[in-house]
């Protein structure tokens, strides 16, 4: 049920969705063009890519906790490494985009909700190495993968915080005069999503980035992303299917994209 509903869901977003040469904002064509459809090879991406392709042959088994949503490809608790690496890690090219997106920001700082393995945690550290990474993770064991990860690439700055994003998020944001860029990847639930939204909100300013994945996973999350986008602050979003992209530019006219990525 769910692959037919998803399929459903990605061939409508295909139809509706525009390139960049459909967009009449100045703020998001430039955005399309100069960082979204920037395919353009960069020495990072290997770089960070050889963590990957050992992750993908680390046939260490470790136990799973999962606070959120499970997993819609295998909720076994004892797991390989390789095994995660190969279903949960974002794909090169999500991966690759959250680089740029942050490269063009800069952001001042950064927060992941969802460390994973640590792969997506490198691309952002790289993308601004001079700026503290709060990554936040729920499982103590894919943590220590992830320290390992960090340790490989050298990057130095991430913080890992290890627990239920309901109690560390919030600690986190209070550290923090203002949110610069935010990447919701874990709880996948609609009430989680919304509520770590509603955090937010008090610390977000003109420049601020939130991205949240998978707003197509599950009805309650596609509930939960209309919410985010019909939401008073809200004045840019860009739905990329895979991630969707939120923008709170005062004096923009409110408007919500789909673009084919």
């Amino acid at each position: 049920m769910f692959n037919l509903r998803f399929a459903k869901d990605y061939l409508q977003h295909r139809f509706k969705a525009k390139n960049r040469h459909g967009v009449h904002s100045p703020f998001v064509y430039r955005l399309v063009d100069k960082v979204i459809y920037d395919f353009e090879p960069k020495k990072v991406y290997a770089e960070v890519e050889n963590l990957r392709k050992q992750l993908l042959i680390d046939n260490r088994i470790i136990t799973v906790t999962d606070l959120g949503a499970g997993s819609h490809v295998n909720n076994n608790r004892q797991k390989k490494i390789s095994s995660i690496a190969n279903n949960a890690l974002k794909p090169p090219k999500l991966a690759q985009l959250l680089y740029r997106l942050v490269a063009n920001l800069q952001p001042r700082n950064i927060i992941e909700l969802g460390t994973c393995l640590g792969i997506t945690t490198v691309y952002l550290k790289k993308a601004a190495p001079n700026v503290k990474v709060y990554t936040l993770e729920g499982c103590p064991e894919t943590a220590a993968i992830a320290k390992e990860t960090f340790k490989k690439a050298a990057s130095d700055d991430v913080e890992l915080i290890t627990g239920n994003f309901d109690d560390t998020f919030s600690s986190v944001i209070n550290k923090l005069q203002q949110l610069d860029f935010v990447f919701v990847d874990g709880n996948h639930q609609k009430e989680a999503t919304l509520k770590y939204f509603e955090w937010c909100l008090p610390k977000v300013h003109e420049n601020t980035m939130l991205i949240f994945d998978d707003i197509y996973w599950s009805e309650g999350m596609k509930e939960a992303w209309a919410e985010i986008k019909a939401h008073p602050k809200v004045t840019v979003t860009i739905d990329l299917f895979w991630i969707g992209l939120v923008f709170f530019k005062p004096g923009q006219v409110k408007e919500d994209f789909l673009i084919r990525y």
